[in-house]
């Protein structure tokens, strides 16, 4: 007989890995298992996925987490938990769960030309006012407009469902028996009227997505559905909890009130937090549901960074033979990026600046400039991003008072140094990696009535800023003007 504690099995379903957690109700790990997923580019500005191959990394991961946990068999599973990456989306058949073309990631960028020519400024204003967010390429019902577009021949209209990577796992941990999406992955499809709490029909005729096709929308903690023939956990199993990946990290560190807000850097990066009412829709930062808890929303604002993680892989390619650590060490034998300057506007710029037409800019070399220089203003991208975000966020809602980071970046000290001195905060880095999933384990085990116990991850280490006001005011001065030259346009002028 097994007389370990239950556990809530977590599953973090990310744009290049897959982890899977098993947590107790106090917040122990008792097991981690990971699995990569593939992404490719087969043009630019597409970014594609498998379904599939992201289905088996998630039974991959589990079973690496089960594993490590000692051979923990099915039964002292209590729930399964969901953090899943969000704007990315998939659409499938109903009849056999058979995928209907690929994976459009979050960075996929395909459809912004149709999103310039065929969403006029009445309809973006609908978006604006029903959905906190901007209309861009990034989000959702544009990619579920392409995947629809783009339905096999044959393949009858009453067999297709569509939804995000949460609708897509749910799908298949249920044997196909449930087609449901967490109100927090909704509210990042540009559908989701998130005072309404619903689907928009005036937005689904804005991208001619038909109400049928989706998934149902549940409160995060609703229960979805049970698992059936998984095989790594006992059919009958509930999956109790659904968050997207970055709200999860905002719930896992506890930043639950105003003037608490989370930076996660990953692949790109987000930077939330919640406020205690939807604020104007004018903001260069857009407003999100960061989850709805028995029926009651939380509102939050977040700006995305489209390249942060990216931009360390990048560079690394060109300096270290794609070796992301050396980049970072290398980075760090120089004080400073010696007047280099990199703008990674590989597929434009997110938040705050939304231009999707920006371009790459590589600058202020000299003779005297090192590869370590070229490293520095690559970390130094992703510090000046997350500055510009947070400038906007404090002039919206008043100063933070806690600042958090988390993920795989934060590990790099000239990087969170680099943070503290742009923002002028105090930046704290957690002392574990699976914040989103052990965010969404926790709201497993809070609908479970199991979270009493939990506490915040422990903080690691916190670094305090060592610039002074003008030369942290001359340094972002400097990089206003390189974001600038970014969206420089011919004809001399900038968006």
């Amino acid at each position: 007989m097994d007389r370990r504690p239950p556990v809530v099995l977590a599953v973090d379903q990310g744009t290049t890995n897959t982890k899977a957690v098993l947590v107790d109700a106090t917040g122990h790990v008792a097991g981690v298992g990971s699995a990569p997923v593939g992404v490719t580019s087969p043009w630019p500005g597409w970014v594609e996925q498998d379904a599939e191959r992201i289905w088996r990394s998630v039974l991959d991961a589990t079973g690496g987490a089960l594993a490590a946990a000692g051979g923990v068999d099915g039964g002292p599973v209590a729930a399964v938990a969901l953090s899943t990456q969000r704007e990315s989306v998939v659409a499938w058949r109903a009849s056999t769960g058979e995928p209907l073309g690929p994976v459009l990631g979050w960075q996929d960028s395909r459809t912004a030309a149709w999103c310039a020519a065929h969403v006029d400024e009445a309809a973006r204003t609908e978006v604006r006012v029903r959905t906190g967010l901007r209309v861009d390429a990034m989000f959702s019902a544009p990619k579920l407009r392409w995947l629809l577009d783009h339905v096999p021949d044959g393949v009858p209209r009453d067999d297709v469902r569509v939804g995000t990577v949460d609708s897509w796992l749910v799908w298949r941990l249920t044997g196909g028996r449930e087609h449901l999406t967490e109100a927090g992955n909704a509210s990042r499809t540009l559908l989701y009227d998130v005072t309404g709490l619903g689907w928009s029909e005036p937005l689904l005729d804005v991208f001619g997505v038909p109400r049928h096709v989706l998934a149902d929308p549940r409160a995060s903690d609703a229960g979805f559905g049970t698992c059936a023939g998984v095989g790594l956990v006992v059919d009958g199993t509930p999956v109790a909890a659904v968050l997207a990946d970055s709200h999860a990290a905002l719930f896992g560190h506890g930043c639950t009130e105003p003037g608490m807000a989370k930076a996660t850097y990953g692949t790109g990066s987000s930077v939330m937090t919640p406020v205690a009412a939807l604020p104007g829709r004018g903001s260069s930062v857009p407003t999100t549901l960061a989850w709805l808890l028995d029926a009651t929303p939380t509102y939050a604002l977040e700006g995305n960074i489209l390249s942060s993680g990216a931009t360390l892989a990048w560079a690394a390619g060109l300096l270290t033979a794609g070796d992301v650590e050396r980049l970072v060490a290398l980075a760090g034998t120089v004080a400073d990026a010696g007047g280099v300057s990199l703008v990674p506007a590989f597929s434009g710029l997110g938040a705050p600046h939304w231009d999707r037409e920006a371009t790459a800019v590589l600058s202020g070399m000299t003779p005297a400039t090192s590869p370590a220089h070229v490293a520095r203003a690559a970390v130094e991208s992703v510090a000046h991003q997350i500055a510009d975000v947070v400038d906007v966020v404090e002039a919206t809602t008043g100063p933070l008072r806690t600042f958090r980071a988390d993920g795989g970046a934060t590990a790099a000290d000239a990087l969170m140094q680099d943070q503290a001195d742009l923002t002028g905060r105090t930046v704290e880095v957690t002392d574990v990696a699976e914040v989103s999933a052990l965010g969404a384990a926790k709201l497993a085990w809070r609908s479970l009535g199991e979270a009493d116990a939990w506490l915040p991850p422990r903080v690691r280490r916190r670094l305090t800023p060592q610039e002074t006001r003008p030369d942290r005011a001359e340094r972002r001065a400097r990089w206003a003007g390189e974001v600038e030259r970014a969206r420089f346009r011919p004809g001399g002028t900038s968006r």
